[in-house]
């Protein structure tokens, strides 16, 4: 059996192709014993694979993806491709996790300190559009739980990536104090079917039929439960104390993933994502005294936040969440029954990352 080794390098180089014995245990023995693996048994890397998921790609092996700002070590496609085949991932996956990782080089997501803080966030992808369909993403039931080969894959890989090319090694360079279940895997598609909003694909301002990634350095979950609200401020209000606990409230974005239950309920009232954001950002809020007395108000945060042009919704002597409105992404996903929706706070106490996104599959504006 001929496996692609970990590398920069990216050609199959033959002098560097591993020769392990014909044997599918002894193979994946292997790959824990170079260091590759995240705790769980990965897919040795063959090199018609390794082909196989190139192909998917149009830029040459060589290509590089991402750098990272501190080491300057280097993603390449070449170097892609074998952690995606690692992962479990399906050839035609590969887009996604390439467009995932050219938005994560982005200089606003802070790409080493995201991965590198002892905060111990984990990158959120979110694929919206119909690459979702395309590759059989999951949206529905169980959105964020296991089950589904796309979004179980393409989130390893990431986590895989970091590890093997960036080296961000639990314990050395990674530093995070407690972890994040979504280190292993957090990728979600976006709900399309009943969704009465423009997908973010659409609300990014892509070209018809063209699907993204967004990118966001995500701290912990955080399930937010209410089947007695049926009114939007009742469902909204649950879900801004969910972003205003003392625990996680900072100038920080966040993410806001809507049950269909909770979802229908703000539509059938005529709310736009717009006035969503705007109930969410004026009510996600906890007062200067409040703020104190758990020591976590800081003079520059509250001046920051209310300098002027500061946002209308801003309340004198309460601290709210982000900066404005436009720091909550909203969409909705999960399945049909079940008053459940969730939180996801942003990575860092103040804006150390901010969420990116891409186009899968394309070029648009490039240089």
């Amino acid at each position: 059996m001929n496996a692609v080794p970990q590398s920069r390098a990216p050609s199959f180089d033959p002098r560097r192709i591993h020769d392990v014995p014909d044997d599918l245990l002894a193979a994946i023995d292997y790959c824990y014993e170079q260091g590759w693996t995240d705790g769980l048994p990965v897919i040795p890397p063959v090199v018609e694979r390794v082909e196989a998921t190139l192909a998917f790609e149009g830029r040459p092996p060589e290509a590089v993806i991402a750098t990272h700002p501190a080491t300057g070590l280097q993603l390449t496609v070449h170097a892609a491709a074998v952690n995606a085949v690692m992962a479990g991932c399906l050839p035609e996956y590969f887009p996604v996790l390439v467009a995932a990782f050219e938005a994560m080089d982005k200089p606003e997501f802070n790409f080493h300190g995201s991965t590198a803080s002892t905060g111990g966030s984990a990158p959120l992808l979110i694929v919206s559009g119909p690459v979702t369909d395309d590759i059989g993403m999951n949206a529905d039931v169980n959105l964020f739980g296991p089950g589904n080969r796309a979004n179980a894959t393409i989130g390893r890989a990431t986590r895989l990536i970091l590890r093997n090319v960036f080296q961000m090694i639990p314990g050395i360079s990674d530093k995070s104090t407690q972890g994040n279940p979504g280190k292993y895997s957090f990728c979600v598609a976006e709900r399309s079917r009943g969704n009465p909003w423009p997908l973010l694909c659409e609300a990014q301002d892509y070209p018809p039929g063209v699907s993204s990634v967004t990118v966001f350095a995500a701290g912990g979950f955080c399930n937010v439960e209410n089947h007695g609200g049926n009114t939007p401020e009742q469902v909204l209000g649950s879900i801004a104390d969910a972003m205003a606990n003392y625990g996680c409230i900072t100038l920080g974005q966040s993410v806001v993933i809507l049950a269909p239950e909770h979802m229908q309920i703000i539509a059938n009232a005529g709310w736009s994502r717009e006035k969503t954001q705007e109930f969410l950002f004026a009510s996600a809020k906890r007062s200067v005294e409040g703020m104190k007395s758990v020591g976590k108000f800081r003079d520059r945060e509250y001046d920051r936040q209310h300098a002027a042009p500061a946002h209308a919704s801003l309340e004198a002597g309460f601290m709210h969440r982000g900066l404005s409105p436009s720091d909550i992404l909203i969409t909705m996903g999960g399945g049909d029954a079940g008053g459940h929706s969730c939180f996801i706070p942003s990575w860092s106490r103040a804006r150390g990352s901010l969420m990116q996104h891409k186009p899968i599959g394309v070029c648009i504006d490039c240089d």
